[in-house]
Formats: structure tokens, sequence, C-alpha cells
């Protein structure tokens, strides 16, 4: 019972940090247009990076696309990761890490919901 209770906290940190950083993206935000700049995305391409990743965060809240909103954060998160282990910035993908491992944690212990 309590294992729900952490998981469903859990996914609501998730769910948050999903919306925050995919408005973030979707309102094309000085930062992040800086930081993806460098990696060839343009305004148009951040704002659908940032749709997909509030697609994703709204998805993990309801039982049924639990895995596909999670599956698609992780992909997202991943992205980043790749982009700057491209970059050779090792800084950048620690801070990512645990938002990654994150999403599996929530994958393995379900959504709290039954089905």
């Amino acid at each position: 019972m309590i294992l729900k209770f952490i998981n469903a906290a859990l996914i609501l940190f998730a769910v948050f940090m999903g919306i925050k950083q995919g408005y973030a993206m979707l309102s094309c935000k000085s930062e992040m247009l800086a930081m993806f700049s460098k990696w060839g995305f343009n305004k148009t391409g951040l704002m659908i990076n940032g749709a997909v990743t509030i697609i994703a965060a709204v998805l993990i809240l309801f039982p049924k696309t639990f895995v596909w909103g999670n599956f698609l954060m992780a992909a997202g998160i991943l992205l980043i990761m790749c982009f700057h282990l491209l970059d050779r910035d090792m800084k950048g993908v620690a801070i990512e890490l645990p938002f990654l491992l994150l999403n599996f944690v929530i994958i393995y212990l379900q959504h709290p919901l039954p089905r």
C-alpha cells in the first residue's frame, strides 16, 4: 500500500516536470531556445518537442496509456542526453540521467490505479 503512494508521488513529480519543461519548450523560452538551437532545432522543432513532452506527461496519468507516456518521456530525455554526449557535456548528461531512471522506476512499479 505504501509503495502505491510512493509511486503515485513519483508519477505526479514526473508529470509536473514533463509539463513544466514541455511548456518551456512550447513557449520557446530563451534558455530552451539557446540549448536546442546549438543542436539544430528551430522554433518550430522546439515547439513540436515541447508539445510531445506535454502529451507524454499527460499520457502517464492514465493507466491505459501509462507505458506509452513513459516511453515517450524516456525517449525525449534520451534524445537530449545523446545531444549532450555529442557536445561532450557530461554535466548535462548527469542532470538528465535521474529523470530517465525515474521513468524506468515508475514503469517497474506500475500504475497505482487498476487498469
